[in-house]
């Protein structure tokens, strides 16, 4: 059977939420885990082992600048909350990221005649998938 194009999820359905409001700036949202991994070699395996260790949560919103909100959120942690709801889709994906707390403050970054743009790479700690998307 193959896939039904109509299924692939769109970005342009994307949303993010900070303190439960929809923030209609940004259009573009990464968030990723990466596993720190411990090697293990054991004796008689010729095989290198690997146990879990610690996770590592990171990402970057960008999208306009309309509002000086994340300056005045400063360093605080808050819950970033991204949403996923294409109406073609099997359902929508929500997911929380918890303790967010932003790298750096973007305080200016402007040109004459052009859209200001905004951008935060940020880390977290934690996440929960509220809402995962099932096939049928």
């Amino acid at each position: 059977m193959s896939l039904d194009a109509s299924r692939v999820i769109l970005g342009t359905y994307g949303s993010v939420f900070i303190g439960g409001v929809w923030q209609t700036n940004f259009n573009h949202l990464e968030a990723n885990v990466e596993m720190q991994k411990k090697e293990l070699q054991l004796a008689g395996d010729p095989w290198v082992r690997h146990k879990k260790g610690a996770m590592k949560g990171t990402g970057t919103l960008s999208g306009f600048k309309v509002t000086s909100d994340m300056i005045a959120r400063g360093f605080d942690k808050f819950s970033l909350v991204s949403k996923l709801n294409d109406p073609d889709a099997y359902g929508f994906e929500r997911i929380t990221l918890n303790n967010v707390m932003l790298d750096k403050l973007q305080l200016a970054n402007w040109t004459a005649g052009e859209e200001v743009k905004e951008e935060v790479a940020f880390t977290f700690e934690g996440y929960t998938l509220n809402d995962p998307i099932r096939a049928i």
